[in-house]
């Protein structure tokens, strides 16, 4: 799969690529070119891919990448056409292969190629406050309104009877159709993803972008986070409250309602016509089904099946949750 927004340095020769981890010296393959990394379900035979949990087991046994990073007691999971590169720590070294497919994905500094949106080809297609700044690589759809000092950056594409409000912040996003960014909102910038270390934290790559699909709105002072190495995607017809934090890879279906402050950790998937009272928070790589309810306050740390109502710390079902306050 390429990568639409990063420049893509490959192809690496696989050894030449160990030889560069400093990892040469415990394995040697036959000479293949890799030209991407990718996650386990995109990732192609030409690319390169990581399996860090047991919990990602059944995505793994179906993956078409020809090298897999992984632990040596993870590798039975993996198809015998899937060459395995054992490592301690996976995490680790996906990032710095990243680093060396994607090196522009590492820091987020402002994007020097805005131009005043009076000065572009949208100065008479787009309905815009003053102080607007628009990248390269944008396109901007019917109908669409922009509002004061706010900046589209680059890699931006937003379709039709869109309406951004004023003080935001955009790049490596896809808006859809008839959606509304409110005031103060920043959209796929890279997002916490780090190996803390004494002297120097080490910064995971974000190669991802933000999908936004049809008909959805995002409230204001809301933070969505580009993907890691999927794609952080808010569903079709969902409403987010004000001041609400989606952390990088997140998935929420469609027809949900979110309220204010909720904060979703990375990686986590959340089904379609999900309610989620204010402060909740879900923590990382969960899978919450659909029509389920979450109330206010609540802390996510398990999987949450179809169909359940939800309250409290940590979040059980609401009928035991009512009775054990009563």
């Amino acid at each position: 799969m390429t990568n639409a927004f990063f420049k893509n340095k490959g192809p690496f020769e696989i050894n030449q690529l160990l030889k560069l981890l400093h990892l040469n010296s415990c394995q040697k393959f036959p000479q293949k070119k890799i030209y991407n990394i990718a996650d386990l379900t995109s990732s192609t035979v030409k690319d390169i891919t990581f399996f860090h949990s047991k919990k990602y087991a059944n995505l793994a046994l179906k993956t078409k990448a020809s090298f897999c990073i992984t632990t040596n007691s993870l590798k039975d999971f993996l198809p015998k056409n899937c060459k395995k590169i054992i490592v301690n720590n996976v995490l680790m070294v996906t990032a710095k292969v990243t680093r060396l497919f994607y090196p522009d994905s590492i820091n987020d500094d402002f994007d020097t190629t805005v131009k005043d949106i009076s000065k572009t080809s949208y100065k008479n297609k787009v309905k815009f406050g003053k102080n607007v700044l628009i990248g390269k690589n944008v396109k901007i759809g019917k109908n669409c309104l922009v509002g004061h000092n706010s900046i589209i950056e680059k890699n931006v594409f937003i379709g039709n009877n869109c309406s951004i409000g004023s003080n935001v912040i955009i790049r490596n996003t896809v808006i859809n159709n008839n959606i509304k960014i409110l005031d103060g909102c920043v959209i796929g910038k890279k997002g916490f993803g780090f190996f803390p270390n004494k002297k120097e934290n080490y910064r995971y790559p974000q190669i991802g972008h933000v999908i936004i699909n049809d008909n959805s709105e995002i409230g204001c002072g809301s933070t969505i986070d580009r993907g890691s190495m999927s794609n952080t995607i808010i569903g079709k017809n969902t409403f987010l409250d004000n001041q609400i934090h989606i952390a990088h890879n997140v998935k929420i279906g469609d027809n949900c309602i979110i309220a204010g402050q909720v904060g979703f950790a990375g990686s986590s998937t959340i089904g379609n016509n999900v309610m989620i009272g204010g402060q909740a928070g879900i923590s990382g790589h969960l899978r919450i089904g659909d029509n389920v309810q979450i109330g206010g306050g609540s802390g996510v740390i398990r999987d949450i099946k179809d169909n359940n109502k939800v309250m409290g710390y940590p979040a059980k079902d609401l009928r035991k949750f009512i009775k054990e306050i009563n």
